[in-house]
């Protein structure tokens, strides 16, 4: 498997916010986002066997962890095998995923988070995944500006979403604006700004 990097940090986004965590990220990705906060994912990555993830996954300690990328599901198979070892051994499983490959076959093993693309992004989800998104998962929204909001109440408003919904505003971007956007709409999701950015680390 095509490996970007693995490390120990806390979990700045999604239900388990706050919470030490062991990221896996997945070297590839097959959108590009205007706004990537972890380009150098998009490619590249060292080849390591399941043993060596593994390995360096024990030796960060904790029962948490993160499937990240870029798109790890671009290597469904290898995410597969690390899902089931990692199950094993009593982990906490999230992946996080850019909604554009069929997420059901991890479900069984890990939480799915979606990540819906906002136009600013420049790309597009597959917007049918969000009819298997189950109560265990969570769907988020990044967004940068207002459109953006719009385009979230819209896809919020036209689907029957089970998970928890989160609102993300890109860094930098304006959060009180975007805060009193779900407020004027009373949108049923939960604003969360990067705690991983906030605290300057991973």
């Amino acid at each position: 498997m095509q490996i970007c990097e693995i490390f120990r940090s806390i979990q700045g986004e999604g239900k388990n916010q706050g919470r030490p965590c062991t990221f896996i990220r997945f070297a590839g990705c097959n959108l590009r986002c205007s706004w990537c906060d972890t380009p150098g994912s998009r490619e590249g990555g060292i080849e390591c066997s399941l043993k060596e993830v593994l390995e360096t996954v024990w030796r960060c300690k904790g029962s948490y962890a993160c499937i990240t990328g870029g798109e790890p599901l671009l290597q469904g198979d290898d995410v597969r095998n690390l899902g089931h070892a990692l199950q094993e051994t009593g982990y906490m499983i999230d992946i996080e995923t850019n909604g554009t490959i069929d997420f059901r076959p991890f479900q069984h093993f890990a939480s799915i988070c979606m990540d819906v693309k906002c136009p600013s992004s420049g790309e597009k989800s597959d917007l049918s995944l969000l009819s298997h998104i189950t109560g265990d998962d969570s769907v988020k929204f990044v967004v940068e500006d207002i459109p953006d909001c719009h385009y979230a109440a819209n896809v919020i408003r036209e689907h029957d979403i089970s998970g928890e919904l989160f609102v993300s505003p890109v860094h930098g971007s304006p959060a009180r604006e975007i805060a009193s956007f779900i407020l004027e709409h009373d949108l049923p999701v939960r604003l969360q700004l990067q705690l991983h950015r906030i605290l300057g680390v991973r």
